[in-house]
């Protein structure tokens, strides 16, 4: 079983939309069974909260399933829990790395750099753009489930 955690810095918009939208890909494909997919935040300030509701709009607005979710923050455990920690930024893999006391297995990294343009995906509780995260999301879990070479 592959075991990922997408994290961003509140776990409401960016890493919860990458976690439905792989898990949406991995069911539509039979795949299910190999994963555990799942999302946390870096930061304490949304704990306990649902997806934000221009991820729930956009999500639905594509077809991909909204499920049960509440904010949390990652813990040390998760470094071991995990085969991939895969964050949204720079700032969230900084940050992962500093609590997670380092990366020493090489597990962290960021979404886009399993696409031909390595980068950040920019926050839409900041921009407003959830059309543009979508996009960022789906191209970088395009991206991931190929690399991963998962056949049923």
């Amino acid at each position: 079983m592959i075991k990922i955690l997408f994290v961003c810095h509140g776990n409401i918009c960016r890493s919860v939309m990458a976690q439905f939208v792989l898990q949406d890909m991995v069911n539509r494909r039979g795949l299910a069974a190999q994963f555990l997919i799942d999302s946390a935040a870096t930061s304490r300030e949304e704990l306990g909260n649902g997806p934000h509701y221009g991820v729930r709009q956009k999500l639905r607005k594509a077809g991909v399933p909204v499920l049960a979710h509440r904010a949390r923050q990652i813990v040390p455990a998760d470094y071991a829990r995990y085969d991939m920690l895969i964050g949204m930024d720079r700032a969230n893999l900084q940050n992962m790395r500093r609590m997670f006391g380092g990366d020493p297995a090489g597990k962290c990294s960021l979404l886009l750099d399993y696409t031909a343009r390595p980068g950040e995906i920019a926050d839409p509780w900041y921009t407003g753009n959830f059309d543009e995260t979508y996009d960022d999301v789906l191209e970088g879990c395009t991206a991931l489930l190929e690399h991963l070479r998962v056949r049923p």
